[in-house]
């Protein structure tokens, strides 16, 4: 199906199954389409982004499970305190699904790094996540916020038609605010031209 997103700031994106087929000022592009479905969101419509620290936030952290928040916290569990967990190949595959569900509310769309754990792989690929090469392990520290991390902020090929949709709305007014506020701004992660990250 046909579908507009447009962002408060007027940019839209018109999405036909899994690709992009126009990109441009909302006036114009829904004149066009009168019959397309409409999402409309605050702030900007950006590129996704891609997380370079794959395999550091998939398959050497633990992303406890809410019911595990009493014991474990909420946070991601690395290092000493990790290898004290008992992981058996479900329990990776689960952290791993909550830990793509992380990013994608963050608005990433891609991970960098190369992943060897098979549950954790499943659990990518079921998602729709692209996995994208690294030459090394970047600077900073891996952060489900890239902006965060304090490495280089990597986007996502940019949005134009024939390209894959795969695109993040964040609630900035501007690119030049999502820096400053980060991306725990994100409102929606669209892949394939499926939303499949929503702020409730």
């Amino acid at each position: 199906m046909l579908t507009i997103h447009v962002a408060a700031a007027g940019r839209a994106v018109v999405v036909d199954g899994p690709r992009v087929v126009a990109v441009g000022p909302y006036e114009e592009i829904a004149a066009e389409r009168p019959g397309a479905r409409v999402r409309r969101w605050p702030g900007v419509i950006t590129p996704g982004l891609v997380n370079a620290y794959g395999p550091e936030l998939l398959e050497q952290a633990y992303h406890p499970d809410p019911r595990e928040s009493d014991e474990l916290g909420t946070e991601p569990i690395t290092g000493a305190a990790l290898d004290a967990l008992e992981m058996t190949e479900a329990r990776w595959g689960a952290s791993a699904r909550r830990g793509v569900q992380r990013m994608l509310a963050h608005g990433t769309v891609a991970a960098a790094g190369e992943l060897h754990n098979r549950a954790v792989l499943d659990a990518v690929r079921r998602a729709g996540l692209t996995l994208a090469g690294r030459a090394r392990r970047p600077d900073g520290v891996p952060a489900l916020d890239p902006f965060a991390s304090g490495g280089p902020v990597v986007w996502a090929p940019g949005l134009n038609p024939g390209m894959a949709a795969r695109f993040a709305v964040f609630d900035v007014p501007d690119e030049a605010a999502l820096a400053e506020h980060g991306a725990g701004t994100c409102v929606a992660t669209v892949l394939a031209g499926r939303l499949v990250y929503r702020r409730r």
